[in-house]
């Protein structure tokens, strides 16, 4: 039987004050058994990713130990940028990956939510395979209207209760965990400044607008240039490379190439095409970041 191994990808409203991160990140790295495999941040969207995996009991103990330094050290008060958040600790996902379930990680996900509510008496909604309310499956509806906009509705509105904590905002906001399959978040940058022709290829290519299956998209300005920030929920029914495609024939329609691709985060070695940096337009720095060799490097 393999050892149970766990993944936990949470994301922090942070970026732009390195030793807040780097703080976060120490948080995670200090519990004995839990590894740091990729830590990814960007300035334009103020947000950081840090993919961490180990035995059940030590990513539980990180994910809660990033998740109380957070919210010591980040105000969302005073956060801005463009990637849409509810939380200082926005998103708290967890993936098996050896030698348990997803139920375990269900398991996981709702004994932290408990822990952080009371505890830190932050609000926490369950997500994904951990959703309590069926309507909360999907991130995006515990997002709406951001963290301004939740700071009024989880004390006026029913349907914005947490599913455990208080019904009000501190200044650190409210955290979403959960359970999922692994997932890719994939940006493209194309060659214009015009963030309205990243929003219409981003809506042309997304689920929800008819596009694309287990596609979530997003146009947005980030260094100055357009990009298609997208989560892709199933690599193996809609891969990296169809998306790229789709991207680009949507955005030759007004003229504008693909400039380059990144990652964020890690991804499963199978989710790569061959020769990347050619067939995604892959930055040389991202072609690395494949969940295997990064667990290998950790043994």
């Amino acid at each position: 039987m393999s050892i149970p191994i766990i993944e936990c990808i949470p994301n922090f409203s942070e970026a732009r004050r390195p030793e807040i991160v780097a703080d976060i990140r120490q948080a995670i790295a200090g519990v004995p058994g839990a590894h740091v495999l990729d830590l990814h941040s960007d300035l334009d969207h103020n947000r950081t990713v840090i993919t961490f995996a180990g035995s059940p009991q030590a990513v539980e103990e990180a994910a809660f130990r990033a998740i109380a330094r957070a919210a010591q050290r980040i105000n969302l008060d005073e956060h801005t940028g463009e990637h849409p958040r509810i939380g200082a600790t926005d998103v708290v996902p967890f993936v098996p990956l050896s030698g348990c379930t997803m139920e375990d990680c269900v398991a996981l996900a709702r004994r932290l939510g408990e822990r952080v509510a009371s505890e830190l008496a932050i609000p926490v909604y369950f997500y994904e395979a951990a959703a309590i309310r069926p309507e909360r499956t999907n991130l995006e509806s515990l997002r709406r209207g951001e963290y301004e906009g939740l700071k009024v509705a989880i004390e006026t509105d029913p349907d914005r209760a947490p599913d455990v904590g208080p019904r009000r905002l501190g200044k650190a906001g409210a955290t979403v965990i959960g359970a999922r399959a692994p997932l890719i978040a994939y940006n493209i940058y194309l060659t214009t400044d015009e963030l309205g022709i990243a929003k219409k290829v981003a809506a042309s290519i997304r689920q929800s607008s008819g596009g694309l299956p287990f596609v979530k998209a997003l146009g947005m300005l980030v260094e100055g240039r357009a990009q298609v920030s997208m989560n892709l929920t199933n690599y193996k029914e809609t891969s990296m490379t169809a998306a790229f495609d789709a991207i680009a024939r949507e955005a030759s329609v007004d003229g504008v190439r693909i400039l380059e691709s990144e990652i964020v985060g890690l991804v499963p070695a199978d989710a790569l095409p061959t020769d990347p940096a050619r067939r995604l337009k892959l930055r040389s720095e991202d072609l690395d970041r494949v969940l295997e060799k990064r667990l290998e490097s950790r043994k």
